[in-house]
């Protein structure tokens, strides 16, 4: 070897150990643009070009991923080579095979100069290595997308398993639209949904949040035959008809029919916008369909419960809840000096989840008080009368040994929760009353507002100071919600009424609600009359209202006069 060859053997040493480097670090990277942008600051430093582009291949169209130095053409455009050439690109080169490349350099000419050959044998020589690990990269990339499509497939598979076993659990049509609509707008963190499921013979099945749909009620009027519509379809694509308008006026963005293969049933999920402009793509489309079809199934299954074991099997059920609940509620209510007190209860079923009471106890002071209660379990027949039962017991065994109502309520929460199933619970109203004063004080555990009625017409209402028994853990409410003790006193010609939500949310034929106000405006003309008579009136009242709508819930009203 000469001492002529020396610099050339110093060049090609150079360029291949640059050509090692850049190799290794093309090749450490599964990031595509990390990739990209290295291969680009490689090529630029060494030849110190001030124009450059890499193209690459994405949807069998070749576009721009990088462009450095011209404003002319931008990153995303699709790649054109005389819009390149005329943003001073001059020299283009393919990355990889050059009748299929995986892309394209392009890069200005270095300035003063020409690019000599060994310079474009290492370009050559990169651009090749470049090929293989953008093919990498694009091989990782594309495995994680399998990958996150797999798994996304298998959480939708568990939902729907989740689902599935829920719906089996139930019985209740209300029930199978609340696990439904839970499971859909929780899978898209959805804040606005409805729901509407009807077969003949029933009263049809609504859930709705943050939309005022009292319209759909009227699904005779819908202009459009919706068991007729696809599995899932969005409401941007219905034709125009009544429902349409309805559902765009309520920023309806999807509907997913409910189908049961029966000519007297139908129905609809829809679901409103998602959070962050976002669309439903197909997968989410099929993906809800197929969780409607199963709740479909189930609520066939639960009318047809209704239709048949509720004849059936049920009857003895709740025949027996029925001689439970019956001797459950005092034989007698006690006799205070100075007071009316009457009470009544009536289930909509053979028997119910309403409970009231009425027990002495003396305080630790010696006082002889007494604490009065009314009581709405959750649910109804043979669980709601043996939770009932559970509560009353609960009660008893507690009363005179807690020193307050809110001790009470806590004692009476923590063995409720211990011993009853998640989804069951009690809202209660407790009144300690001191006969000899008047005086009271109450505990309201997530129960309906109930109210103190003046001599003077004048209405005061009780309302909750904490969460319903048996609902939440003891050591989350004392965190968060401890119950909370409020006083009232009982003047002469004052009137308590006790009642449950079956009193206010009694629907005559149009689905109206009694409601609290006509509570007040009914009970003011008869409030001197003795509590018994104003118990029956309050009943016949209701009766009256409700006309030939049949009666949903359970009601129970406990009315304490003070004598004036």
């Amino acid at each position: 070897m000469t001492i002529e060859n020396l610099p050339k053997l110093d060049t090609t040493l150079e360029s291949a150990e640059a050509l090692l480097e850049s190799a290794q670090l093309l090749h450490s990277s599964l990031d595509l643009d990390q990739l990209l942008r290295h291969l680009l600051r490689s090529v630029m430093g060494r030849l110190l070009v001030s124009k450059s582009l890499i193209a690459v291949v994405a949807d069998g169209t070749m576009r721009l991923a990088l462009v450095r130095g011209t404003a002319k053409i931008a990153k995303g455009e699709e790649f054109d080579e005389d819009a390149a050439r005329a943003a001073g690109i001059n020299i283009i080169l393919p990355i990889g095979d050059e009748s299929a490349p995986v892309g394209l350099l392009g890069i200005s000419h270095p300035p003063n100069r020409e690019i000599g050959s060994d310079e474009m044998e290492f370009l050559k020589a990169l651009l090749g290595i470049a090929a293989s690990g953008i093919s990498n990269a694009r091989a990782h990339t594309e495995t994680q997308q399998l990958n996150q499509e797999l798994d996304q497939k298998v959480q939708e598979l568990k939902t729907l398993l989740d689902l599935v076993r829920g719906l089996t659990a139930t019985i209740e049509p209300d029930e199978v639209a609340q696990l439904l609509m839970l499971t859909l707008a929780g899978r898209w963190a959805v804040r606005k949904y409805a729901l509407i499921a009807w077969k003949t013979g029933h009263p049809p099945v609504m859930r709705r949040k943050g939309m005022e749909m009292e319209a759909l009620a009227n699904y005779e009027n819908f202009g459009i035959d919706v068991e007729a519509l696809d599995e899932a379809v969005k409401v941007a694509d219905l034709p125009e008809c009544p429902l349409k308008q309805l559902l765009r006026e309520e920023q309806g963005e999807v509907l997913f029919p409910i189908k049961a293969g029966d000519a007297t049933t139908g129905g609809f999920a829809l679901l409103g916008p998602r959070p962050g402009n976002l669309s439903y793509s197909e997968s989410d489309m099929e993906f809800g369909a197929g969780l409607t079809a199963q709740a479909a199934v189930a609520f066939e299954n639960a009318w047809f419960v209704r239709e048949t074991l509720e004849r059936k099997k049920m009857e003895q059920e709740l025949a027996l809840a029925a001689s439970i609940q019956e001797n459950l509620f005092p034989a007698s209510l006690p006799k205070l000096a100075g007071f009316d007190l009457a009470a009544r209860n009536r289930p909509a079923r053979s028997c119910g989840g309403d409970y009231y009471d009425a027990l002495g106890f003396n305080t630790p002071e010696g006082t002889c008080c007494h604490l009065i209660c009314v009581a709405d379990v959750s649910g109804k027949g043979l669980p709601a009368s043996l939770l009932m039962s559970n509560m009353q017991a609960t009660m008893r065994a507690l009363l005179g040994r807690i020193p307050s109502l809110t001790e009470l309520a806590t004692h009476t929460n923590a063995l409720l929760y211990a011993t009853t199933p998640s989804n069951k619970y009690v809202t209660a109203i407790l009144v300690e009353l001191d006969p000899a004063t008047g005086k009271a004080r109450y505990v309201s555990a997530g129960h309906q507002d109930c109210l103190l009625l003046r001599a003077n017409g004048e209405a005061e209402w009780l309302t909750s100071t904490g969460t319903p028994l048996g609902l939440m853990e003891p050591s989350i409410i004392e965190l968060l919600s401890p119950y909370e003790e409020r006083y009232f006193e009982m003047q002469p010609g004052d009137l308590l009424a006790l009642f449950s939500d079956g009193v206010t949310e009694a629907q005559d034929e149009d689905e109206n609600e009694y409601g609290e106000a006509r509570v007040a405006d009914f009970l003011r003309p008869i409030s001197l009359e003795p509590a018994a008579s104003i118990v029956e009136k309050v009943f016949t009242e209701i009766d009256r209202f409700a006309g030939s709508a049949p009666q949903y819930d359970d009601i129970t009203l406990f009315v304490i006069k003070r004598e004036i």
